[in-house]
């Protein structure tokens, strides 16, 4: 396992203090996390696209037409001279809240990538229109979403499988990260990443993370083996991913984003590619587009910092639901939703959030600092706030 220690850098600008934290996972070089918290679903079937257009907040239309990005490698057999990047999307109750959210993928089509000899084309065998889309989801939630998705299909010509077993979804993040090709069996075929290549029809690869640059790679890969770019050295505990995850701000998974409860917007999710408000209509659109064009969102979720009366930081004393309070008032600004040794997240009344807060752990008062991300738009935090802390 690897260790990580924190420091913290305080600087002083017109009077107003930012203190850039960072954690010693910025300095820990490329590493990667097999994500036990997901699982694997695939969709197939002519419908596949228009099911999931009407159901998810962002536009699923893209998988149905050519694939248009331009691949950074020289196509290899299992490697698409284009590829279609994956997207973030969410499924929302008819009152707008979160229930689930999606990882999409699009696997590349045999025509699209060379065959075993490189000489040429793949054949494509034909699906009668049908298209195959691939999603990682929260699998504390698998079964019920899934049953959720099948009460949804109705009529619609769409196959919903469980491909846990056959695929696991791994994140790459850190520093020096390299780009997002993968292995092939071309001249230069990464021969530590060569069984993953070896009789996979797909060719996964790795992507950049639909979310957020800072965020690093994602993708899923056959279980039976090591994704290519994973050395065993900087493989590591996915509570290592949560840490990095806590320091940008970002929530994932209905563990973490209250299922039935958490309006999307308040999780940042326009900010983290995961709505598109040009689609048309979905489940819960009415509350999102209405809230989103009222342009005014009181709560967000912020990254939080746990120390105490001398600013030391405090570990393992604070846990997800305790309430974050303003420091002398003692009103209410927020909840901590995630909590990690001295880091945590919670969903905080913005125009309070940046004051001097703390909570309480049973006799013992500890101080929050929260952190304004630096991939926050301009126009999501009150310019006057002082004290700022930036992550």
């Amino acid at each position: 396992m690897l260790r990580f220690s924190l420091r913290r850098q305080i600087s002083n600008s017109n009077g107003i203090y930012r203190r850039n934290i960072h954690s010693g996972l910025e300095d820990a070089g490329p590493m990667a996390s097999k994500l036990k918290s997901r699982s694997v679903v695939r969709f197939s079937g002519p419908d596949t696209v228009k099911f999931l257009q009407g159901l998810l907040t962002n536009d699923v239309r893209r998988f149905g037409e050519s694939a248009g990005e331009k691949s950074s490698t020289v196509p290899t057999p299992n490697m698409p001279s284009v590829s279609t990047p994956p997207m973030y999307a969410a499924l929302l109750t008819p009152q707008g809240r979160f229930l689930y959210d999606f990882f999409l993928y699009s696997p590349t089509r045999p025509d699209e990538k060379l065959d075993r000899t490189g000489s040429g084309p793949g054949s494509d065998p034909g699906r009668d229109g049908s298209v195959e889309l691939f999603a990682d989801v929260d699998v504390s939630v698998l079964d019920e979403l899934l049953e959720t998705l099948k009460k949804y299909r109705l009529r619609s010509k769409v196959d919903i499988e469980n491909v846990a077993e056959e695929f696991s979804c791994w994140q790459r993040y850190g520093r020096n990260l390299s780009g997002s090709s993968s292995v092939g069996w071309g001249g230069g075929v990464d021969r530590a990443g060569e069984s993953t290549a070896s009789g996979n029809k797909y060719g996964w690869q790795w992507y950049e993370d639909p979310r957020l640059d800072c965020l690093g790679y994602r993708s899923i890969f056959p279980s039976d083996a090591t994704p290519p770019l994973v050395e065993a050295d900087k493989e590591t505990d996915e509570s290592n991913y949560l840490l990095w995850r806590l320091e940008h701000g970002v929530a994932e998974g209905s563990s973490e984003i209250p299922k039935g409860e958490a309006i999307p917007l308040e999780y940042n999710f326009v900010g983290l590619n995961a709505i598109s408000f040009d689609k048309g209509c979905y489940v819960g659109q009415e509350l999102i587009a209405r809230t989103h064009h009222r342009g005014v969102i009181r709560k967000r979720l912020v990254p939080l910092r746990f120390i105490d009366s001398n600013g030391k930081e405090v570990n393992q004393k604070i846990a997800a639901g305790a309430e974050v309070v303003e420091s002398g008032s003692g009103k209410k600004v927020g909840t901590v939703s995630t909590a990690l040794g001295s880091r945590g997240m919670g969903v905080m009344r913005v125009e309070e959030a940046f004051r001097a807060l703390s909570v309480s752990s049973g006799s013992e008062e500890v101080k929050v600092e929260a952190i304004r991300p630096t991939w926050w738009p301009a126009e999501w935090f009150q310019q006057n706030q002082s004290g700022v802390a930036s992550a």
